[in-house]
């Protein structure tokens, strides 16, 4: 059983929700990434989203968008995300770590090399924003060879169709994205998520997690009420931006800290 499935059959039987924070590696200052990462596990995350960053990140908002362009100019490549991992898994054995991107740098950095490299630095998934599933049979099946669990997007726009051809080949979680648009964008409407739900897990058998306007405790227990784990990024990345460095790291965990009680009291 991977750490992913781990860390949910764990949660499943405590009778608690998992929270998923994601953060841009590399941002924002690059010496502070595996830091924010145990500071983040520290202060109640089950699984980390490790944003690796792109010129051209099609799915963010500004927020992330900005996180990844600071990234950049640091010369944050995919190389060094790997290195991020390998480093915070030498210390944390057991917080799974899922790799979420675009197909592009995955591509330059070679498939197979890709997926065994990710494998040695200890990630756990990999979630490729602009890989549907029509096209990511290979990918997945290669993750596989690795124990590595491929992990998808659904939307609101998403048909029977596509829930049960990801329902397929998903593993670890998928992640429905609550709000047409992009990261960061708000109006989430807590009732049409809970109306989803249902749907999806006729054709999911994993657990499904849920993100995009999830930006406070108050939110995050609303839809952790009715889906198996609540994402948030971009109020993350905002409340990281503003920190001078030697405040990231307690700033992070005092917000997990927050989002996870809120989930505790569901």
């Amino acid at each position: 059983m991977s750490r992913i499935a781990n860390a949910f059959a764990r949660l499943k039987s405590e009778g608690r929700k998992a929270l998923i924070p994601f953060i841009t590696a590399g941002d924002p200052y690059p010496d502070a990434t595996v830091e924010i990462m145990h500071a983040l596990a520290q202060g109640g995350a089950d699984v980390i989203e490790l944003g690796v960053p792109f010129s051209d990140p099609m799915a963010d908002g500004p927020v992330i968008q900005k996180a990844g362009e600071r990234a950049l100019k640091h010369g944050i490549g995919l190389a060094k995300v790997l290195e991020f991992v390998r480093s915070f898994r030498s210390t944390d054995g057991n917080t799974p770590v899922v790799l979420m991107g675009y197909a592009n740098p995955v591509e330059r950095y070679g498939l197979q090399r890709f997926v065994a490299d990710a494998k040695a630095a200890g990630v756990d998934g990999v979630l490729i924003v602009d890989y549907p599933p029509e096209e990511a049979e290979a990918f997945a099946a290669a993750l596989r060879t690795q124990a590595l669990d491929p992990i998808f997007l659904l939307a609101p726009t998403s048909s029977e169709e596509r829930m049960e051809r990801i329902g397929k080949i998903a593993s670890g979680y998928v992640y429905y994205v609550s709000l047409k648009g992009v990261t960061g964008a708000g109006h989430l409407d807590t009732a049409a998520v809970a109306e989803v739900i249902p749907r999806i897990r006729k054709h999911v058998s994993v657990p499904v997690g849920v993100g995009f306007g999830i930006r406070d405790a108050a939110t995050a227990q609303a839809v952790g009420a009715v889906s198996d784990a609540v994402v948030i990024g971009s109020r993350l990345v905002q409340l990281l931006e503003v920190q001078p460095r030697d405040n990231v790291a307690s700033t992070a965990a005092a917000f997990m800290a927050e989002i996870r009680a809120a989930l505790d009291k569901i």
